[in-house]
């Protein structure tokens, strides 16, 4: 490992006490340190614009960070255990190249506000990728809903209830992704704030370009106070993660209704041959490995959110339980992200099983209807309720699509309010 950023004369390094402090952010730090390049860029010529460096330090640190940027990509330089994060390593790596001026660099700034702002620009890259697979998830659902309205159960407590369609199954995931992309942006827009300047948590005797950096990495709005810089972290994770939760959690439900209709049992769906997997021991088998897997996907948000909560159980100021912020992050987000992913194109291959769908109708399905059209022509609801529970129904009423086409209440079979839907997700604004 490379001396360490923070080390003093005549203390001598413990091997196995460093590698606990270290953790893993090496390995994690892979997918932070190119935010850390952006960001440390803007630093550099933040303190150029205060005199702290000349215009020809500053070019030759941006410039040595953008080979270093370069050298991550091609893979000629790894993030590895040369290395105790992925701040020391950039700094090493400048006062390489630079010798006196890479060591400029760390000028005005602590590693608490350059693991923040860098966790902000990822966080805000990630939450952009959220919004952007929940809208594409709404508009394949809207498009399904408008191009078949086929009969379909519905059900309450796993039971047959009453008459339902595709369309109406299709418009309520619809507008579950159209919200889920909405709360995207608005986490995306709550935690658009730049944290860099803000050091250790107390500022620094500089008078540091804190807006022009604002502007130059994006950001809307500048964190002002130190102090709550800290404060925040952990608690603007939180947010994120919420946001990516609200998706994923919609995506189990959806997994647990496609894990139902492709049983024998049910039989009203079937899936593309890639989603699904063989038995390795059963030669008749293809199994719904990926919906089981997106099903399983929400343990891993809630796990996450609940160790981001757990490690906040802190005063004021920052302390080392944060490092651990990283890890759940980065776990949530990969797994979260990777399932809803793949669900836009799933949700385009299902297909259904009309003759299946047909045959899982009853008479008793039509009762709500029943009571409901004897209450129009006067009779108490109460009655008419006690009344279709125990009359047959005659067999000629029991027919699905009239009882589609009477359902006139907004966002009911006959009245979808699809437009309205497609217009709410067409003004959802896209993060920049």
């Amino acid at each position: 490992m490379s001396e360490l950023l923070w080390q003093k004369p005549g203390v001598e390094v413990d091997a196995r006490i460093q590698a606990f402090l270290a953790g893993d952010d090496v390995v994690l730090d892979r997918e932070f340190i190119q935010d850390d390049i952006t960001a440390s860029a803007a630093h550099a010529r933040g303190l150029a614009r205060i005199g702290i460096l000349t215009g020809d330090e500053c070019e030759a640190l941006c410039r040595e960070l953008g080979v270093l940027s370069g050298d991550l990509h091609s893979g000629a330089f790894v993030l590895d255990e040369r290395f105790e994060d992925c701040h020391s390593a950039i700094e090493s790596r400048l006062v390489e190249r630079l010798g006196d001026v890479g060591r400029k660099i760390h000028t005005g700034r602590s590693r608490n506000d350059q693991v923040l702002v860098a966790t902000r620009l990822w966080l805000k890259r990630k939450l952009r990728e959220v919004q952007a697979v929940c809208r594409e998830v709404a508009e394949v659902c809207l498009q399904r809903a408008e191009a078949e309205a086929i009969p379909m159960p519905g059900y309450t407590h796993l039971q047959r209830a009453v008459v339902s369609s595709t369309a109406m199954w299709w418009a309520g995931f619809a507008e579950a992704y159209i919200d889920n992309a909405v709360r995207a942006g608005q986490a995306h827009d709550w935690i658009d704030a730049n944290p860099l300047g803000t050091a250790a948590g107390y500022g620094v005797n500089l008078p540091l370009d804190r807006e022009g950096s604002t502007r130059e990495l994006g950001f809307a709005r500048m964190q002002v106070s130190p102090i709550y810089a800290q404060l925040s972290r952990g608690k603007f994770e939180i947010a994120a993660v919420d946001a990516l939760g609200a998706a994923v959690l919609d995506l189990r439900r959806l997994a647990w209704d496609l894990s139902l209709f492709t049983t024998a049992e049910f039989g009203f769906v079937t899936l593309p041959p890639q989603y699904t997997t063989g038995s390795s021991i059963m030669p008749n088998k293809r199994n719904p490995d990926l919906v089981e897997l997106m099903r399983a996907t929400y343990a891993s948000i809630a796990a996450s959110r609940t160790e981001l909560e757990q490690l906040l159980s802190l005063p004021t100021g920052y302390h080392r339980d944060l490092q651990f912020t990283k890890g759940a992050l980065y776990h949530a987000f990969g797994r979260g992200l990777g399932a809803l992913g793949l669900l836009p194109n799933l949700l385009r291959g299902m297909a259904w099983r009309t003759d299946r769908l047909a045959k899982a109708f009853d008479d008793g399905m039509y009762a709500t209807d029943k009571a409901v059209e004897l209450a129009v022509a006067g009779m108490p609801f109460r009655e008419a309720y006690r009344l279709a529970a125990v009359e047959p129904l005659p067999k000629a009423g029991a027919d699905a699509q009239a009882s589609l086409d009477a359902r006139v209440s907004p966002g009911g079979a006959g009245v979808l309010g699809l437009e309205a839907l497609k217009q709410r997700l067409a003004g959802i604004a896209v993060q920049a």
